[in-house]
């Protein structure tokens, strides 16, 4: 009796494993490496598929704040081209060299009601109206992944853009989407850098405040995952010719998948600089 059971036993995990290795066999691993602007657009093209998206499109608000990610984003939901610079706040430029923009006419925060643009409503009103289940989309400037945190440089006295929609977003329980790459990753804590920032110390080149963010955090391994369904891990970075400051990405799943994830990729690679 004993023997049977064994017997049982052993043919019972044999069957197991038998059905874990034919379940595995058809999934895959991909490299890719993208550049900053390919990186922003692969997210972008992402932000827009999220469920909270498509719902506040049918009905609801949705702000998108002025930023470089932020204008890929835009474009996806306008289904339009946007002129690189003028949908911007803050720029940070090489100190020495580098691609600057010329005068640009700035435009405003988009405020999207019901997925038609309101340009009747300023931001600073927009925000009032924020109601459960509408959405803010802000960028940022710094990334802590492990603790889901992102911060956002503050020039402003008054608070800038963030200090505006802040307050609003968490009275009134709005979704805050927070698209950044992971190119903006920092090392340490983003607390103990932000406690440091906001030190009331003199400062000889005027160094900004930070603002945390604690929202829907979208990098480029959420992307893959909303976009195809696969899940990526951020395995360096990095290279010349162009792709300096590049994410690279290691990412598995169903061999279907992947290649659904490696035809979308191919269609952003080659994005421009957003500054050319």
């Amino acid at each position: 009796m004993h023997s049977v059971l064994k017997n049982t036993i052993t043919i019972f995990l044999l069957i197991i494993a038998i059905n874990i290795y034919a379940g595995d066999k058809d999934i895959v691993q991909t490299h890719i490496t993208l550049t900053v602007s390919e990186a922003k657009t692969l997210i972008a093209k992402a932000v827009v598929q999220m469920p909270m998206i498509q719902q506040a499109l049918d009905d609801g608000m949705i702000i998108i704040a002025r930023g470089t990610t932020n204008t890929y984003i835009a474009q996806e939901l306008l289904h339009h081209d946007i002129e690189h610079g003028t949908f911007v706040t803050g720029r940070i430029y090489p100190k020495a060299g580098g691609k600057k923009f010329g005068p640009l006419k700035m435009k405003p925060e988009i405020i999207l009601v019901k997925g038609k643009i309101d340009s009747t409503m300023s931001f600073s009103e927009a925000v009032t109206k924020l109601q459960p289940g509408d959405i803010m989309i802000k960028g940022a400037n710094a990334l802590d992944y492990n603790n889901k945190l992102a911060g956002v440089y503050i020039g402003s006295k008054t608070g800038g853009t963030t200090g505006t929609f802040m307050p609003y977003v968490v009275a009134r329980k709005a979704h805050l989407i927070i698209p950044v790459g992971l190119e903006k990753l920092v090392a340490g804590s983003l607390i103990d850098i932000t406690n440091t920032m906001q030190e009331p110390v003199a400062s000889e080149n005027n160094i900004p405040s930070m603002f945390l963010l604690n929202g829907d955090i979208v990098t480029e391994i959420e992307a893959v995952k909303i976009l195809a369904d696969v899940t990526a891990i951020h395995c360096g970075g990095g290279g010349i010719g162009g792709a300096e400051g590049s994410t690279h990405l290691l990412v598995k799943g169903p061999k279907d998948n992947i290649e659904q994830l490696e035809k979308i990729v191919e269609t952003i690679y080659g994005a421009p600089p957003f500054v050319e």
